[in-house]
Protein backbone atom coordinates (compact mmCIF):
# COMPACT_ATOMS: atom_id res chain seq x y z
CA UNK A 1 0.00 0.00 0.00
CA UNK A 2 1.09 3.42 -0.81
CA UNK A 3 1.49 5.85 1.81
CA UNK A 4 0.10 9.52 1.02
CA UNK A 5 2.53 11.93 -0.17
CA UNK A 6 3.97 13.92 3.17
CA UNK A 7 4.21 17.03 1.27
CA UNK A 8 1.46 17.24 -1.52
CA UNK A 9 1.33 20.82 -3.38
CA UNK A 10 -2.20 22.49 -3.03
CA UNK A 11 -4.31 21.50 -6.11
CA UNK A 12 -3.89 25.06 -7.31
CA UNK A 13 -0.31 24.50 -7.69
CA UNK A 14 -0.07 21.21 -8.61
CA UNK A 15 0.90 20.98 -12.50
CA UNK A 16 -2.03 19.18 -14.02
CA UNK A 17 0.73 16.68 -16.74
CA UNK A 18 4.00 15.21 -14.52
CA UNK A 19 5.43 14.07 -17.58
CA UNK A 20 6.71 15.32 -20.76
CA UNK A 21 5.27 14.66 -24.23
CA UNK A 22 8.78 15.54 -26.13
CA UNK A 23 7.22 18.57 -27.78
CA UNK A 24 8.95 21.58 -25.41
CA UNK A 25 6.28 24.42 -26.51
CA UNK A 26 3.60 22.34 -24.76
CA UNK A 27 5.70 20.52 -21.87
CA UNK A 28 6.19 23.89 -20.77
CA UNK A 29 2.25 25.14 -21.76
CA UNK A 30 1.57 21.87 -19.64
CA UNK A 31 3.79 22.34 -16.67
CA UNK A 32 2.10 25.78 -15.96
CA UNK A 33 -0.44 25.70 -12.98
CA UNK A 34 -4.00 24.97 -12.76
CA UNK A 35 -4.59 28.54 -12.05
CA UNK A 36 -3.18 29.64 -15.24
CA UNK A 37 -6.38 29.79 -16.77
CA UNK A 38 -5.81 33.26 -18.07
CA UNK A 39 -2.70 32.20 -20.05
CA UNK A 40 -2.27 32.68 -23.46
CA UNK A 41 -0.06 30.44 -24.94
CA UNK A 42 2.55 30.20 -26.48
CA UNK A 43 4.25 31.65 -23.24
CA UNK A 44 7.42 34.19 -23.47
CA UNK A 45 10.49 33.70 -23.72
CA UNK A 46 9.55 33.24 -27.67
CA UNK A 47 11.34 30.95 -29.65
CA UNK A 48 11.78 30.46 -33.19
CA UNK A 49 8.95 27.64 -33.26
CA UNK A 50 6.45 29.54 -31.03
CA UNK A 51 6.83 33.23 -32.01
CA UNK A 52 5.34 32.24 -35.19
CA UNK A 53 2.38 30.64 -33.53
CA UNK A 54 1.56 33.57 -31.64
CA UNK A 55 1.93 35.88 -34.20
CA UNK A 56 -0.70 33.32 -36.14
CA UNK A 57 -3.24 33.18 -33.42
CA UNK A 58 -3.22 36.98 -33.30
CA UNK A 59 -4.22 37.23 -36.75
CA UNK A 60 -6.82 34.65 -36.70
CA UNK A 61 -8.68 36.24 -33.77
CA UNK A 62 -8.49 39.42 -35.73
CA UNK A 63 -9.62 37.68 -38.73
CA UNK A 64 -12.84 36.83 -36.59
CA UNK A 65 -13.78 40.91 -36.04
CA UNK A 66 -14.92 39.77 -32.24
CA UNK A 67 -14.17 42.32 -29.99
CA UNK A 68 -14.89 39.74 -27.56
CA UNK A 69 -12.46 37.70 -28.49
CA UNK A 70 -9.28 39.86 -29.50
CA UNK A 71 -9.98 41.59 -26.00
CA UNK A 72 -8.92 38.61 -23.99
CA UNK A 73 -5.54 38.49 -25.59
CA UNK A 74 -4.37 41.66 -23.59
CA UNK A 75 -3.58 42.19 -20.50
CA UNK A 76 -6.46 44.32 -18.05
CA UNK A 77 -4.14 47.22 -18.05
CA UNK A 78 -2.84 47.03 -21.56
CA UNK A 79 -1.44 49.76 -23.51
CA UNK A 80 -2.07 50.26 -26.91
CA UNK A 81 -1.00 53.15 -29.07
CA UNK A 82 -2.90 52.59 -32.67
CA UNK A 83 -2.35 55.30 -35.31
CA UNK A 84 -3.38 58.46 -33.50
CA UNK A 85 -5.23 56.71 -30.44
CA UNK A 86 -4.19 56.24 -26.99
CA UNK A 87 -6.03 53.64 -25.28
CA UNK A 88 -5.56 51.62 -21.68
CA UNK A 89 -7.31 48.85 -20.76
CA UNK A 90 -9.63 45.88 -22.07
CA UNK A 91 -12.83 48.38 -22.03
CA UNK A 92 -11.21 50.85 -24.33
CA UNK A 93 -9.56 48.39 -26.48
CA UNK A 94 -12.65 46.46 -26.80
CA UNK A 95 -15.19 50.05 -27.87
CA UNK A 96 -12.05 50.75 -29.99
CA UNK A 97 -12.30 47.45 -32.00
CA UNK A 98 -16.17 47.38 -32.13
CA UNK A 99 -15.57 51.18 -33.86
CA UNK A 100 -13.34 49.99 -36.12
CA UNK A 101 -14.99 46.93 -37.51
CA UNK A 102 -18.48 48.58 -37.33
CA UNK A 103 -16.82 51.23 -40.36
CA UNK A 104 -13.60 48.60 -41.40
CA UNK A 105 -16.54 46.65 -43.53
CA UNK A 106 -15.15 42.79 -44.73
CA UNK A 107 -11.89 43.04 -42.82
CA UNK A 108 -9.13 40.46 -43.91
CA UNK A 109 -5.54 40.97 -41.90
CA UNK A 110 -2.41 39.02 -42.65
CA UNK A 111 0.37 39.42 -40.58
CA UNK A 112 4.39 38.69 -40.48
CA UNK A 113 7.05 38.39 -37.67
CA UNK A 114 9.66 40.39 -38.69
CA UNK A 115 11.58 39.71 -35.26
CA UNK A 116 11.53 38.52 -31.24
CA UNK A 117 13.47 38.22 -28.11
CA UNK A 118 12.07 37.49 -24.93
CA UNK A 119 8.82 38.52 -24.22
CA UNK A 120 8.81 41.02 -27.23
CA UNK A 121 7.99 40.67 -30.90
CA UNK A 122 8.01 43.53 -34.03
CA UNK A 123 4.97 42.59 -36.37
CA UNK A 124 4.48 44.02 -40.26
CA UNK A 125 0.81 43.29 -41.35
CA UNK A 126 -1.43 44.37 -44.17
CA UNK A 127 -5.10 44.30 -44.06
CA UNK A 128 -8.10 45.02 -46.63
CA UNK A 129 -11.73 46.37 -46.09
CA UNK A 130 -13.96 48.65 -47.68
CA UNK A 131 -15.92 51.40 -46.16
CA UNK A 132 -20.11 52.05 -46.23
CA UNK A 133 -19.82 53.76 -49.18
CA UNK A 134 -17.67 50.72 -50.72
CA UNK A 135 -14.28 52.35 -51.48
CA UNK A 136 -11.53 49.53 -50.55
CA UNK A 137 -8.60 50.13 -48.32
CA UNK A 138 -5.37 48.59 -48.07
CA UNK A 139 -3.54 49.56 -44.91
CA UNK A 140 -0.01 48.76 -44.39
CA UNK A 141 1.83 48.97 -40.68
CA UNK A 142 4.20 47.57 -38.43
CA UNK A 143 3.61 46.89 -34.51
CA UNK A 144 5.76 46.15 -31.14
CA UNK A 145 4.18 43.72 -28.74
CA UNK A 146 5.31 43.00 -25.43
CA UNK A 147 4.13 40.30 -23.18
CA UNK A 148 3.43 39.20 -19.85
CA UNK A 149 4.66 35.84 -18.14
CA UNK A 150 1.57 35.10 -19.01
CA UNK A 151 1.20 35.33 -22.58
CA UNK A 152 -1.57 38.28 -22.75
CA UNK A 153 0.21 41.45 -24.68
CA UNK A 154 0.43 44.14 -22.07
CA UNK A 155 1.92 46.64 -24.77
CA UNK A 156 1.10 47.15 -28.61
CA UNK A 157 2.05 49.80 -30.72
CA UNK A 158 1.31 50.45 -33.89
CA UNK A 159 2.13 52.85 -36.68
CA UNK A 160 -0.25 52.30 -39.72
CA UNK A 161 -0.67 53.46 -43.61
CA UNK A 162 -3.46 53.33 -46.05
CA UNK A 163 -4.09 52.92 -49.53
CA UNK A 164 -6.94 53.43 -51.62
CA UNK A 165 -7.40 50.65 -54.00
CA UNK A 166 -10.07 49.38 -56.61
CA UNK A 167 -11.93 46.42 -55.71
CA UNK A 168 -9.84 44.61 -58.37
CA UNK A 169 -6.61 44.81 -56.80
CA UNK A 170 -7.24 42.97 -53.52
CA UNK A 171 -4.92 41.36 -52.21
CA UNK A 172 -6.45 39.29 -48.87
CA UNK A 173 -9.36 37.38 -49.91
Amino acid sequence: MNSPDPNPLPADEAPFVHEECGDTMWDAVLAQPAHAADARPPLPPFTSETAPLKVQAAEDAWNSRDPDRVVLAYTEDSEWRNRTDFLRGRAEIHAFLTRKWEKELNYKLKKELWGFRENRMAVRFEYEYHNAVGQWWRAYGNELWEFAPNGLMQRRFASINDLAIREDERQLR
